[in-house]
């Protein structure tokens, strides 16, 4: 497998977006700016709450620390279905708060991720109403205009004749056909998983259009794109806002994720259908608070990933619970 690592490793929640506005339970005033480098815990000096817990967005924090010999660095699991797989080998929360300061959200798009992260997703079909929450609230975090859709939702149809509904963002693959395929190297991989867009590279041939089987990304081919109300510095993981005549895509909100807050989509989701998680320590969480063993979950869940003839090994899994078929319906619901 290819990785090129990009000299841009930061993000941000943007203001007044739902990841900004929720304070985490456990932690009192503004979101602390940690300076790291690769390879440092950003968990190192978080603060906890007053009775000695673990806060939410420390315990976020934690997500991707290595603590474990089965963490998965970029090894690119067999991820048809997670029950196959394990066979074979034997809102951020309700509490309110006020958004982040423009100065903030631009020392956290410096901010340079762990490299200890590695993200995930997944995306729990069984409560899933079709009300695009998550959609709306990328937009509204990332400037987009409304044919960016970078988690789209999808209603589709199954054998049976019911509708059911498919959040699909970026599936983040392991092995990501749109990278080889970019002339100029505009997308990278970055040491936690993460396929990026650099858009001061992009040169728009829509090449990785064309190799993305999941249909995630978009070309920006409108000139009157939105600007953020605080101005910050574009980066790859927080490419705000878009330039016309390049490339877009969902970037996991990783810059979210390593200063302890959730993606946009996770936060802005009231169904708690999304969950965050982190492969190396083996958990998930939601915007409703639950917490999980991640392979636990997965393995009695069955859940799948989209497309696995592809071979791409997409680090988003869906639970199904109601007898879909996703390559099916999805079929069905091309043809018609």
């Amino acid at each position: 497998m290819k990785w090129l690592i990009g000299p841009e490793d930061g993000d941000h929640a943007g203001p007044g977006s739902p990841a900004a506005r929720c304070a985490l339970p456990g932690v009192e005033g503004a979101l602390p700016v940690p300076a790291a480098t690769n390879g440092t815990d950003l968990a190192a000096g978080a603060p906890t709450p007053a009775d000695g817990g673990v806060s939410r967005r420390r315990f976020l924090r934690l997500l991707g620390v290595g603590v474990g010999t089965a963490a998965v660095a970029g090894t690119g699991f067999e991820l048809l279905s997670y029950r196959a797989y394990a066979a074979s080998t034997g809102t951020n929360g309700t509490s309110g708060g006020g958004a982040l300061s423009g100065k903030a959200a631009a020392t956290m798009a410096d901010t340079a991720d762990p490299a200890t992260h590695q993200w995930c997703m997944v995306i729990d079909l069984r409560y899933c109403d079709g009300c695009k929450s998550c959609t709306a609230a990328c937009q509204k975090a990332h400037a987009l205009t409304q044919d960016q859709t970078w988690i789209d939702v999808f209603t589709m149809t199954d054998s049976s004749g019911s509708q059911y509904h498919m959040p699909r963002p970026c599936m983040q693959c392991e092995n990501p056909p749109c990278l080889d395929v970019c002339p100029v190297h505009a997308t990278w991989r970055t040491d936690q998983g993460m396929v990026l867009v650099n858009q001061d590279r992009c040169i728009g041939c829509r090449m990785c259009m064309a190799a993305c089987p999941y249909q995630a990304r978009y070309f920006n081919w409108d000139s009157g794109v939105a600007y953020p109300t605080e101005p910050v510095a574009p980066t790859s993981a927080f490419p705000v806002p878009q330039r016309e005549g390049t490339v877009g895509k969902c970037t996991f909100c990783v810059g979210n994720l390593n200063n302890g807050l959730l993606s946009e989509c996770a936060a802005g989701c009231p169904m708690g259908v999304i969950y965050t998680g982190g492969l190396a320590t083996d958990v998930a969480t939601n915007a409703q608070n639950p917490t999980v063993k991640l392979s636990k979950f997965l393995l009695d869940n069955d859940a799948v990933t989209f497309k696995p003839e592809d071979n791409t090994h997409p680090r988003v899994w869906y639970i199904l619970g109601h007898g879909q078929n996703l390559d099916s319906d999805v079929a069905t619901a091309q043809a018609s």
